[in-house]
């Protein structure tokens, strides 16, 4: 049975039996070249490459992409992460302790370093990074960056080489109630695009070539 760690930081799983879930599928796909858009604390990025080691050893590659921003202004209409943590021993140990910011690139990269070599995290826009980065190499995409409908829609879009190269592409959050424009982009470019679309464990999308 697979474990997930919080590693003491925050993650989008409050059911760890999801992130377990997630890992599973992952172990059974055995993905060499893995991509992660919307990265925020590095907890799940972490677990998936422990997988990826147990796995491959040190052949395989992990690219993750956020903005690592919490401003709203700069974030414009996207939806702030929550980077609040419910649990007031961790605040103090980010701020007086560790003296830092768990959702910064800094410190995701120190909670990577073990896997320095396979691993690359890139700070910016991910419609923007997707744009400019070869996005064919990578066989397994786990989409939870932006939730707002245009966002995930031009990610959708330039990650379409993942799946034309028989790739697979797992979106999270697909019916959340704040954010209906997740199930929107992702419903809109499986039927474009003709792929195959699969609701697993109530909460991801999974995005295959159609046989």
């Amino acid at each position: 049975m697979l474990k997930f760690k919080k590693y003491w930081r925050k993650t989008s799983f409050k059911n760890i039996n999801d992130g377990i879930f997630l890992l599973e599928h992952i172990r059974k796909k055995k993905p060499l070249n893995f991509l992660e858009v919307g990265v925020f604390h590095g907890v799940t990025s972490r677990n998936i490459c422990e997988l990826l080691h147990s796995m491959h050893g040190n052949n395989f590659n992990f690219t993750g992409i956020d903005v690592f921003e919490t401003d709203v202004k700069k974030l414009g209409s996207e939806i702030a992460p929550n980077i609040n943590f419910s649990n007031p021993l961790k605040k103090l140990y980010y701020k007086y302790i560790a003296r830092s910011d768990p959702y910064s690139l800094s410190s995701v990269l120190k909670l990577l370093n073990k896997f320095k070599k396979n691993v690359n995290i890139i700070k910016g826009n991910s419609n923007e990074i997707l744009e400019r980065i070869e996005t064919s190499k990578f066989d397994y995409v786990f989409i939870d960056g932006g939730h707002k409908y245009e966002t995930v829609k031009n990610d959708l879009r330039n990650l379409t080489a993942v799946i034309n190269q028989n790739g697979i592409i797992v979106c999270d959050d697909y019916n959340l109630s704040y954010a209906p424009g997740i199930k929107k982009a992702i419903d809109e470019f499986a039927l474009l695009n003709n792929f195959k679309l699969e609701i697993l464990n109530s909460r991801f999308a999974e995005i295959t070539k159609n046989l």
